[in-house]
């Protein structure tokens, strides 16, 4: 079972603090550091100093680290178009050594859009799929040849389709919630299928439609890894739980019951319960990125006991 680090800077976060994360991340054993990719913040906080942008950030991080993998939870394809996402996803990749994912969903918080003057299309799955078209298809022009694509939503001609990734594949991750098509889009593009913020028996019942549905396609059901995004809050002892769980402004019994908190035993005990249903990767969604004890704690208390 792989433990990754999942962040939320929009909510407030410069990025010194997510490189202070992203290296206690790596110093302590976890095996990537990921970042959602929004504009504006959520709910009651006050987002200060503002939002950061996910790849400009992860080149940065590809510097200042030299293990974790790196990648985005996900990236909106609303906010970049596929030719331009394929380039910064490719040059990132170099600059990390090969250490790059890509996640990549179809954008869905329209607040964000109004706010910094992005379109926000109506049609956005098929948007998604020929994004995924295209920059797997870029990436995977040999060297020498051009590339071409004509879609309903974009048009691309004898691109020369550089520059490449440092790995031989950037991992492409696809998630949701979709009964039909998401299923079907990571059969065909996706190397892992991401279920986010979802119950045990949701998460199983997704499993079996992606594993379905690759099938279908023509792959092993087997050649995807399975993976959940779950919000964590772990603690010592009550007190420190419900500490925790008050600094993210969240109540203790809703997260035991959507989330992963309480005693590391706890929280070992339900990722088991996702691992029994398919799942080998948690992302754990941390969202106060001041208190690095907490990532200790998880680190040295549950890390260890998982399989």
């Amino acid at each position: 079972m792989d433990l990754r680090i999942f962040t939320e800077p929009q909510q407030g976060a410069t990025y010194d603090t997510l490189l202070t994360v992203a290296k206690a991340t790596e110093e302590l054993g976890f095996d990537a550091f990921f970042r959602s990719d929004h504009y504006l913040k959520m709910g009651s906080v006050d987002g200060l100093p503002g939002p950061t942008d996910a790849w400009i950030t992860l080149a940065g991080l590809a510097r200042e680290t030299r293990r974790i993998r790196l990648g985005t939870l996900m990236t909106a394809a609303t906010f970049r178009l596929p030719g331009v996402l394929a380039i910064q996803v490719a040059q990132v990749d170099q600059m990390s050594g090969g250490r790059i994912e890509l996640g990549l969903g179809a954008g869905w918080f329209e607040e964000e859009h109004t706010a910094y003057g992005i379109p926000f299309p109506k049609e956005k799955f098929g948007r998604l799929e020929e994004q995924l078209e295209i920059v797997t298809g870029l990436w995977a022009t040999p060297p020498g040849k051009t590339y071409d694509f004509h879609g309903t939503h974009y048009d691309l001609s004898d691109s020369p389709a550089l520059p490449k990734p440092a790995q031989g594949k950037v991992p492409v991750l696809i998630g949701g919630h979709g009964a039909t098509r998401t299923p079907r889009l990571a059969a065909r593009y996706a190397d892992e299928f991401n279920m986010p913020f979802s119950s045990v028996e949701d998460t199983e019942r997704q499993f079996g439609r992606v594993r379905a549905a690759a099938e279908a396609a023509g792959r092993e059901a087997g050649d995807l890894v399975y993976s959940n995004a779950l919000v964590v809050c772990v603690g010592r002892d009550e007190r420190e739980i419900a500490r925790r769980a008050a600094a993210i402004g969240r109540e203790v019994d809703e997260l035991r019951a959507n989330g992963l908190a309480g005693s590391p035993a706890e929280v070992v005990d339900k990722i088991g319960r996702y691992a029994a249903v398919g799942s080998s990767r948690v992302y754990l969604q941390v969202l106060d990125l001041h208190d690095l004890d907490h990532l200790e704690l998880i680190a040295s208390q549950v890390q260890p006991q998982l399989p």
